[in-house]
């Protein structure tokens, strides 16, 4: 298929390539710029999708395509501007990244070099590049996904984590990620690379913060790799605007043993993906994942999910919930593959949704491919209105409308919120959800 015919933003950023090579020197001759020229090569001939894509067949990115982005905008963005975003009571690890870019004055890493080791994705190529071969790009699908090739071109920026075996990290690892659209609109695509030993824990999250009026635009990828025995939390928490754009994804890969629990929150946002894949590639291994998104307005929310049991004996359990009012769309496309071989699967999946309004919409889409007989796996999905016996329990007990409605709604959302185990965070977003909700 075809789909090549968006080119504005794709010449911009073909140029953009070009001229940051030419400044590179003898990093061409690494192995990480090899792998950065052949996905930039993948981006050409794949191009941004369209809707004739049946991955992308309820997500339109053409408003996105057409805009012009500043990939290198200035900022001034300081501690003062940090203090209106800080959440209260978070300690650990906390990087901060400004456009994308690592900013070690407003950082903190707090945990012993011998527990865990931070550098900058920029750093790591020079410093312990033997890593980055050994795992970069090796997970996440750049020769297929347009948006997957296009940050692999361009992965200058953003951390990798080493947790070595047997290492448990004891304080969380906070990846903040803030855009300052305030000067024009502001593009950047950080790229992470987690990479967690035997028998090691770990907890870490990303949180997405855009300041400004102008447009944003974030394209991340996150790859986790989780070797066997080893314990892996990770959170993702989205509050921008109504202008940005932000397309994720998350690959994990798990051995043997390995446990990997995510919760990923949608508060704000103009147009959202997240793509977040788990191949469990081992015995044993575990795979919990929540979500929750609160789209309003114009917003577009779409969550995409695969649950990949490549061997035997592995467990995956899945929950998503959305509220959607005003003119907002949703979409959850949640896919389970069990393998061949990969006998007492079991694998579960649950898409629950409540629409507010006339206008709001959501399009709901799980798929199983199951290529084995021994196995426990179901899913599925509802979408309808608040419980009309409930609202109306309650206002008989003389609480008016719009309260009943928002505690209905956030007693919808408490098994999810309830699931986030950083503590600090999980009362963050209580108060940020609860305000949302309130505003309907």
């Amino acid at each position: 298929m075809d789909l090549s015919k968006n080119t504005d933003l794709k010449q911009q950023l073909v140029a953009d390539f070009q001229a940051n090579e030419s400044r590179l020197n003898g990093e061409t001759k690494t192995p990480v710029h090899q792998t950065r020229r052949e996905a930039m090569q993948n981006f050409e001939k794949l191009g941004f999708p369209t809707i004739k894509h049946e991955e992308w067949k309820y997500s339109n990115v053409n408003s996105l395509v057409k805009q012009a982005f500043d990939f290198n905008v200035k900022t001034e963005f300081g501690s003062e501007e940090l203090e209106t975003l800080a959440i209260p009571n978070l300690e650990g690890n906390i990087l901060y990244f400004i456009n994308g870019i690592y900013n070690p004055a407003l950082s903190r890493i707090v945990s012993p070099e011998n527990q865990l080791q931070i550098l900058s994705f920029g750093q790591a190529v020079k410093e312990n590049p033997s890593l980055l071969d050994a795992y970069f790009a090796k997970y996440a699908n750049y020769q297929d996904d347009a948006f997957t090739a296009l940050n692999t071109a361009f992965a200058h920026d953003g951390v990798v984590v080493n947790v070595p075996a047997g290492k448990v990290v004891e304080q969380p690892i906070i990846l903040r990620f803030i855009t300052d659209a305030r000067a024009a609109n502001a593009a950047s695509q950080p790229r992470n690379l987690i990479v967690v030993g035997k028998n090691a824990e770990v907890k870490m999250a990303e949180a997405f913060r855009t300041i400004g009026e102008n447009g944003s635009f974030t394209n991340i990828v996150t790859e986790i790799v989780i070797d066997e025995n080893a314990n892996v939390q990770y959170y993702k928490v989205q509050n921008e605007t109504e202008k940005a754009y932000h397309i994720g994804t998350t690959q994990v890969s798990q051995k043997a043993n390995s446990h990997f629990y995510a919760v990923t929150v949608t508060v704000n946002g103009g147009f959202v993906r997240n793509n977040l894949n788990i191949v469990l590639d081992g015995q044993n291994c575990e795979a919990f994942m929540y979500g929750l998104y609160f789209p309003n307005g114009k917003q577009h929310i779409d969550n995409h999910t695969l649950v990949d049991h490549a061997k035997p004996n592995s467990y995956s359990n899945e929950l998503y919930k959305g509220v959607l009012q005003d003119k907002s769309t949703g979409v959850f496309n949640g896919k389970i593959f069990v393998r061949d071989g990969a006998s007492k699967t079991n694998a579960y999946q649950s898409c629950r949704n409540v629409v507010l309004s006339d206008e709001a919409s959501m399009n709901t889409k799980p798929q199983l491919e199951i290529y084995n007989d021994d196995v426990k796996c179901s899913h599925g999905t509802t979408t309808g209105k608040l419980n009309d016996e409930a609202l109306f329990y309650m206002r008989s007990r003389g609480i008016p409308k719009a309260e009943a409605m928002t505690l209905l709604m956030y007693a919808f959302c408490e098994d999810v919120i309830s699931e986030i185990k950083i503590e600090p965070i999980r009362a963050y977003l209580e108060g940020v959800i609860a305000d949302k909700l309130a505003q309907k």
